[in-house]
């Protein structure tokens, strides 16, 4: 399986085409909008509600992104739905929503957040949820997880669709995971078992030598998160693509 080539070719917009100056909340209804009406491919974050349903939320906890406090997942898809996004007028998208908004007009990369608190096994049910629905999607669309179990467990719900891991320097101040794991996850030892065909990792470490070596066994390389020209102009020497905030690459 290959990573389809409107992922390398048109710009992924982080979290969609976030701006709160215009309305725009991160992984919003009018920040996708926005995406693709000016032609970028679109990266979502996926979380799970209390009863299961797949929603369209980075954080695990609502503080930052709503006025309301405590774990996205204590709430169900009905509350979550009625909570206003600060910085617009919309509310937290489910994924069903977002996959009839886009309804395949450009690539959209779609992240599953870890569910298991420590990049381990204890996942699935975020997967399930979602797979029922990317399973009836038609157009470009590709998995992601930081969680390793998670790519394995989508690779086997969603054998046909493209999936990659997210990965990182692991720096231990960054990630409040023990050091062990930060160390295993470094070293990108899944990528061959889960099934990817892509990695989208961190932009300031991607002359990482496992990244080179991963590019040259055929893995394409994607990376998070650009935010002006000149870090795009490195990343491209070794990203094919990148996923973009705070400014607007060129594209064809």
């Amino acid at each position: 399986m290959t990573l389809p080539a409107a992922f390398l070719r048109q710009p992924l917009a982080h979290r969609a085409l976030h701006d709160l100056s215009k309305g725009r909340p991160e992984n919003s209804r009018a920040a996708i909008r926005a995406a693709i009406d000016a032609g970028f491919g679109i990266e979502i974050d996926l979380q799970l509600s209390a009863d299961g349903q797949a929603m369209v939320f980075h954080d695990y906890a609502l503080d930052r992104l709503t006025s309301e406090k405590g774990a996205i997942r204590l709430r169900s898809a009905a509350e979550l739905a009625a909570i206003p996004l600060r910085g617009g007028d919309e509310t937290i998208p489910s994924l069903c929503e977002v996959l009839d908004l886009v309804a395949g007009q450009v690539p959209l990369l779609v992240e599953f957040k870890d569910q298991d608190g420590g990049m381990g096994p204890n996942i699935g049910v975020l997967e399930t949820a979602a797979a029922g629905l990317i399973s009836r999607y038609d157009g470009p669309l590709a998995v992601m997880s930081f969680n390793p179990h998670s790519v394995a467990e989508l690779a086997r719900l969603l054998p046909d669709i493209p999936r990659g891991i997210t990965t990182s320097a692991y720096r231990y101040g960054d990630w409040p995971l023990p050091k062990k794991t930060c160390d295993r996850l470094r070293d990108i030892p899944d990528y061959t078992a889960s099934g990817a065909c892509f990695i989208s990792h961190e932009a300031d470490d991607l002359n990482r030598p496992r990244v080179a070596e991963l590019k040259a066994n055929g893995a394409a390389v994607l990376c998070w998160t650009i935010r002006s020209p000149v870090e795009e102009k490195t990343a491209r020497q070794v990203a094919q693509n990148i996923t973009f905030e705070g400014y607007l690459p060129q594209h064809p």
